[in-house]
């Protein structure tokens, strides 16, 4: 079985920074085959928002049998789940998409705003050596909890939390290397990324953002452009929520 859907327990949720919430819920099921850089689907209890809503995964604690979740609210649904307490439970599909292939090799690991949380179970899992690269707007978040993982470089746009600019202005600041890239971002700092892994012969994996429907590969709401012709559509598209929402640089355009 490689998801299900099942009715989850709150444990606990808090505002870490804002608007954004971290969400910590016992869904042991889910946590036993999970990986770092799959997702789940959150259902909404108002049933007349009918899509779920894609959550990446931030720790998994197989033992514990434990998901957290780290989020930013950006509609009604996400609004929705920041109100959750203990009180509650939510219904949660998963785990979805393909994760990250583990390479123990020197690595260079790269979040950007709301993609780092999916970062930080990839760094406690990866056993290598680690430069983990973070990059903000304005407000940290998470960083801390990095530390034990590996050396942490910061970016933000208005230079208060480390280099002044993207996490490419703070890899070239203290010139960090590595053989292997795993990155998780906006559309742009991925275009950044698999452009300098391509022209500098390093391997790199990047995680999409994108909106979607199903979140299972039924609806083609969520695809983006690749080099070859995609097996299920025909044509040259591959489904960020199944094949991805990790891919290696160089099988997706942007």
């Amino acid at each position: 079985m490689d998801k299900l859907k099942m009715t989850a327990k709150v444990i606990r949720q808090d505002e870490i920074a804002y608007e954004i919430y971290s969400l910590l819920i016992s869904a042991k099921e889910i946590a036993d085959i999970a990986k770092p850089g799959q997702f789940v689907n959150l259902y909404s209890a108002d049933k007349s928002r009918l899509l779920p809503r894609p959550i990446s995964i931030c720790e998994i604690d197989k033992t514990a049998g434990t998901l957290r979740l780290v989020y930013r609210v950006v509609g009604d649904g996400t609004k929705e789940f920041s109100a959750l307490t203990s009180d509650h439970t939510i219904e949660v599909m998963g785990p979805l998409g393909n994760g990250f292939t583990l390479e123990g090799k020197k690595a260079i690991i790269i979040g950007g705003g709301i993609g780092i949380p999916p970062m930080l179970e990839l760094s406690k899992q990866l056993d290598c050596e680690k430069s983990i690269v973070l990059g903000f707007r304005d407000e940290e978040f998470l960083s801390e909890e990095f530390d034990p993982y590996g050396t942490v470089y910061k970016s933000s746009d208005a230079g208060n939390i480390g280099v002044k600019g993207t996490v490419m202005d703070a890899i070239k600041e203290y010139g960090i290397t590595g053989d292997v890239i795993y990155a998780c971002g906006p559309i742009p700092m991925l275009r950044a990324i698999s452009d300098y892994a391509l022209a500098n012969g390093i391997t790199a994996q990047i995680s999409m953002e994108e909106k979607m429907a199903c979140g299972i590969g039924a609806c083609l709401a969520c695809v983006c452009k690749s080099k070859k012709v995609d097996e299920h559509s025909k044509v040259k598209n591959k489904r960020v929520c199944k094949e991805g929402p990790v891919f290696y640089a160089g099988e997706v355009e942007f």
